[in-house]
C-alpha cells in the first residue's frame, strides 16, 4: 500500500509513515492498514496530542471512553488490535498494552433465508449483474469481498470450480460452481463482456465495491418483501445451512466456506431446522408404555366410584 492510499490529502507524519512501513513489512492487507491507521487517529483525537506521548492511564481512559460511549464489541476489538500493534511494534512500548484486552463477543444465531425466500430475493435483484453476483454469494457461499474480487479467469467451467484468490486470512481456495450458476454467469458475460474483473464497478478498471453490492442486496430484499435483516453474508449463512439440511458432511461444508476451525462451521447446526426436525428423540425409541387392559378397567371403575351422585 502506498502512503497516498491512506492519506491522499496531506503530508504524512514520520510516526504514521513508520507505522505504515511496519505494516507493509508484515504484508498487511490494504484494508487492514487503513483501519489500523484510522483507529490510531481516533486515539490521537481523544488525547489531543501525538499518540507517541501516551501514558498507561491515557490508554486506560481511552478504553473506558469506548465502553461508555456505546462502541460495539467489533469496534472495540478492532481498536485493541490496532493499538496493540502500534505500541508493541511501532513504538516498542509493550508496557502500554496492559489495558488493551480483547472482549468476548457472544455468538448469535445467524439470520438464514428459506430456499423459497432466496428464490424470491434473487429474482428481485436490480439487474442481471447484481443477480449474478448475489447468486455467487449464495450458490458458492462466498464472502462479499470474495465475490467482488472475482476475475473472469477465476471461473473454471471444465473443473466446475471458482478460484478464490487471497480470501480471508490471505488464503487461496476453490469454491463450488454449480451448472445453474455457470449458466447465469455465461448470460452475464454474453451481455456485458467484462474484461478482467467479473463484476466491474462504475469504472471498469476497478471491481464493484462491497458497498455497491450491499446496497443492491438491500434493494432486492425490499423488492422481495423480505422483512428479515438481509446482507450479502446472509446468503453465505443460507448456503451453509441449506447444505447441512441436505445432510452434506459438516467437514465438507467447512472446506467450501474456507473456515479454519470446524467449530465456526458448527454454528450452522443451530439453525438447520430440517436437521433438527429429522432427529428422532430417544423417547420415541422406547417401547410404548401403554397401560394394560386390566389396569385400564380398574382405573375406569375407580373413576366411576369417585364421581358424585347425580
Amino acid at each position: 500500500m502506498t502512503d497516498q492510499a491512506i492519506s491522499p490529502d496531506k503530508a504524512i507524519s514520520p510516526l504514521r509513515r513508520r507505522m505504515i512501513e511496519d505494516m507493509t513489512i508484515r504484508k498487511f492487507a490494504p484494508k487492514t492498514q487503513h483501519d489500523y491507521v484510522q483507529r490510531v487517529k481516533d486515539f490521537a483525537a481523544f488525547l489531543g496530542r501525538s499518540p507517541d506521548a501516551a501514558k498507561s492511564e491515557d490508554v486506560r481512559g481511552f478504553r473506558l471512553h469506548l465502553a461508555s460511549s456505546g462502541a460495539g464489541t467489533p469496534k472495540i476489538n478492532a481498536t485493541v488490535s490496532a493499538l496493540r500493534f502500534f505500541f508493541k511494534v511501532t513504538l516498542d512500548r509493550p508496557d502500554l498494552t496492559k489495558h488493551l484486552a480483547f472482549m468476548h463477543e457472544p455468538r448469535k444465531v445467524p439470520v438464514v433465508l428459506s430456499p423459497e425466500e432466496v428464490a424470491r430475493f434473487l429474482e428481485a435483484a436490480p439487474g442481471i449483474k447484481y443477480k449474478a453476483a448475489l447468486s455467487v454469494a449464495y450458490g458458492a457461499g462466498l464472502r462479499v469481498s470474495e465475490v467482488v474480487s472475482l476475475k473472469v479467469s477465476d471461473v473454471d467451467s471444465k473443473r466446475m470450480m471458482l478460484r478464490v484468490e487471497q480470501g480471508k486470512g490471505r488464503k487461496d481456495r476453490h469454491a463450488m460452481l454449480s451448472p445453474v450458476l455457470l449458466e447465469l454467469l455465461r448470460d452475464w458475460y454474453r451481455l456485458a463482456r467484462p474484461q478482467g474483473w467479473l463484476f466491474p464497478g462504475q469504472n471498469p478498471v476497478a471491481p464493484m465495491s462491497t458497498r455497491q453490492l450491499t446496497r443492491a442486496c438491500h434493494a432486492a430484499a425490499h423488492m422481495a418483501e423480505i422483512t428479515k435483516r438481509v446482507s450479502p453474508h446472509t446468503l453465505r449463512h443460507s448456503f451453509a445451512t441449506h447444505l447441512l439440511e441436505q445432510n452434506i458432511d459438516i467437514r465438507v461444508i467447512q472446506v467450501l466456506l474456507g473456515h479454519a476451525k470446524l467449530e465456526t462451521t458448527a454454528l450452522y447446526t443451530r439453525v438447520a431446522t430440517n436437521t433438527i426436525r429429522e432427529v428422532m428423540s430417544p423417547l420415541d425409541r422406547l417401547t410404548p408404555l401403554r397401560p394394560k387392559k386390566d389396569e385400564t378397567k380398574d382405573e375406569t371403575k375407580d373413576e366411576t366410584k369417585d364421581e358424585p351422585p347425580a
